[in-house]
């Protein structure tokens, strides 16, 4: 069984910027345990929002477990994410100001063997925010490419 299951949303990296994370559990059923450590999960359009002091994430899809019968799961449904009341609360402060989200960064297993979803709040980067990070990261990438020389 692999434990080091890290799999990370990198379309978020490059839309978002990111202002604070956290750690939270997610409520899972089934057989949905057994398709994350098999790393059968796509997280690139997955989002949270809040319903009734909740904080829910949608579009998390994780597929269904290969050897699952009629007890298999449905992919794309909405999971509860478990945080403390504190945490919550910071949450649904700040996502009441304009133009703040929140989505997920990471799922990974921890050393429990729980599934746990980093989330964070972010806020959406203008165009001219993506290029400046392109031009970053190709002139790293030069910088490596001489040094390797």
């Amino acid at each position: 069984m692999s434990e080091n299951i890290n799999i990370k949303n990198k379309k978020a990296y490059f839309e978002f910027e990111f202002l604070d994370k956290f750690i939270a559990g997610i409520l899972l059923t089934g057989t949905e345990i057994k398709s994350i450590r098999a790393g059968k999960v796509n997280m690139n359009d997955a989002w949270c929002f809040f319903q009734k002091e909740e904080l829910w994430v949608k579009n998390l899809n994780i597929s269904t477990y290969d050897k699952g019968t009629h007890y298999n799961h449905e992919p794309l449904r909405q999971r509860k994410l478990l945080l403390n009341k504190k945490e919550l609360n910071k949450l649904l402060g700040k996502i009441k100001e304009r133009g703040l989200t929140i989505i997920p960064l990471r799922l990974f297993i921890s050393d429990r063997g729980f599934a746990k979803l980093e989330i964070a709040l972010a806020k959406g980067k203008k165009l001219h925010d993506k290029r400046e990070n392109i031009k970053e990261r190709d002139a790293k990438r030069e910088l490596d490419r001489e040094r390797k020389r």
